[in-house]
């Protein structure tokens, strides 16, 4: 459940009349207008399950310090497990006077609990409860975030295995350039998303700080342990100035740009699979359970997961600019702008994930065309830099090669003969060098390490499995290590004990 129900039946003892739990300072009932403008509930009512944590953890603290006694204590969790079930069940009813999923529980509490209810705030502000049930949503959310970017590599990695010696053109400025293997181009990706699950990985461990016991900014008079707590609540450490501890929005905002880059990998992949499903292309054929169709064009088979990809990149950018541009101009310590950071935090991260498991599904499912991909590939000129590097082999300085094998294209692009037929009869390369030109050849000719030809690729897919199992490793989450199919018939299937072996043994050739 991501939050509590509106207007649903409650205990008997609720009132509809509930005062604010800040009215003693005021002597009239807050205006209508101010509610609704003020009110977060709506949104962080998702944060439940973490209030009731932080209030657990904070409650047995009070204990701890000996202003609670254990019957109160007592009282107090028992109505906290109560109003936990009443949110899991719907049954929680909302008062007008709920300001926030915060306020709303320990009204609700002091309502079950009596004079012992009351206590629950004792020593504790709304500014360290917020912070502390965003640093434990957080902690959650974005390890769950990187299992699906996990999930997409996995998926990558699976289509780059089965992929074979299939190659298409590699592009720059949108142009054909040379020949990759498709598994090359497909761990590309893989790769920069592993930067992003790498990320997440280090936010989530500057944000694994405890800000309960700060209060509204500068601790307490009362015996209070913030180490105890950050203890009961899993963090690694208690903060350590109570006013950055109630301010700090930091790891929100590096959440967010997390969440964007991320996001900003998928547009990029979703710009590709939009051309690479057009029929100008034809590189590749989704399935029709991802896929949309018209409704007015019979024959449309329409790529709207790539084509949202790219958008909701466009989104989260303004959920990150936005947030920035609400923190830049705020003194120490609590301000209630800070309240507009959970929106643009929870958008991201709901977006992001949806779009995570639809891309996954997408390119999983569908189909690659490599007669498509490979005639593209084989255009000759796509094969002039290994000209121009065979002439580099044997004694030509790369610029004069350079210039010849330029020549030769111009004259093959005006129509005077192929670019094959040019260099077979020019005295600087011959017939040895145009048979580089042949379909199918130069991409085997990429032997540099971390290049696109056969060899290093092999290398590549296992350095990936490994790097990918580590990042499993490091969420906690389950994986077999090796390449589930078959490589083709330029490597065999790497597994857990050779892995290693194979990269190290292509790095050492020459």
């Amino acid at each position: 459940m991501s939050g509590p129900p509106r207007g649903a039946a409650g205990d008997a003892g609720a009132s509809p009349s509930a005062k604010p739990l800040w009215h003693g300072r005021f002597e009239g009932a807050p205006a209508d207008e101010l509610l609704a403008f003020t009110a977060s509930l709506p949104f962080d009512r998702r944060l439940w399950r973490q209030d009731l944590l932080g209030s657990r953890a904070h409650v047995r603290g009070l204990e701890r310090a000996g202003l609670l006694d254990s019957a109160d204590t007592a009282v107090i969790l028992d109505a906290l497990g109560r109003v936990e079930a009443e949110l899991a069940d719907d049954s929680f009813r909302i008062e007008p006077s709920d300001e926030d999923i915060h306020t709303a529980i320990e009204r609700r509490v002091t309502e079950l609990a009596g004079p012992a209810g009351a206590r629950l705030h004792t020593g504790r502000s709304r500014n360290d409860q917020v912070a502390t049930d965003l640093r434990l949503w957080c902690r959650e959310e974005l390890r769950s975030v990187a299992v699906r970017v996990v999930d997409l590599q996995t998926v990558l990695l699976d289509r780059a295995s089965r992929a074979g010696e299939v190659y298409l053109p590699g592009y720059t400025h949108l142009q054909r350039a040379q020949p990759v293997l498709l598994a090359h181009h497909l761990l590309a990706h893989g790769w920069a998303l592993g930067r992003d699950v790498d990320r997440l990985l280090a936010t989530l461990e500057r944000l694994d700080v405890s800000p309960l016991g700060a209060g509204a900014l500068a601790g307490s008079s009362l015996p209070l342990d913030p180490a105890f707590t950050s203890a009961e609540l899993g963090f690694s450490r208690p903060f350590d100035n109570s006013l950055d501890a109630v301010s700090d929005r930091d790891f929100v905002a590096e959440a967010l740009f997390d969440l964007t880059l991320t996001a900003i990998h998928l547009s990029r992949i979703g710009e590709e699979w939009v051309l690479w499903t057009s029929e100008e292309l034809g590189f590749a054929r989704l399935d029709d359970a991802f896929a949309t169709g018209s409704s007015m064009l019979p024959q449309k088979k329409n790529p709207d997961i790539a084509e949202l990809a790219r958008a909701k990149a466009g989104r989260l950018i303004g959920d990150l600019t936005g947030l920035l541009a609400t923190l830049k101009g705020l003194p120490l310590a609590y301000n209630r702008d800070l309240q507009e950071d959970k929106e643009p935090l929870f958008d991201a991260v709901d977006q992001l994930s949806l779009a995570l498991s639809a891309v996954s599904g997408m390119i999983a499912s569908a189909t690659f065309l490599p007669d498509r991909m490979q005639a593209a590939a084989d255009e000759p000129v796509t094969s002039a830099t290994d000209l121009a590097e065979w002439l580099v082999l044997r004694g030509t300085p790369f610029r004069e090669a350079h210039a010849i094998v330029g020549a030769l294209v111009r004259r093959a692009e005006a129509g005077e003969a192929s670019l094959r037929s040019l260099a077979a009869a020019d005295p600087a390369l011959g017939p040895e060098a145009a048979a580089l030109v042949a379909p199918g050849v130069a991409v085997t000719r990429r032997t540099t390490p971390g290049g696109a030809g056969p060899a290093a690729v092999r290398a590549q897919l296992a350095r990936f499995t490994l790097e990918l199992a580590d990042l499993r490793e490091r969420l906690g989450v389950p994986g077999a290590l090796g390449v589930r199919s078959p490589m083709g018939s330029f490597g065999e299937k790497v597994a857990e004990s050779d892995a290693k072996s194979v990269v190290s043994d292509t790095f050492s050739q020459k």
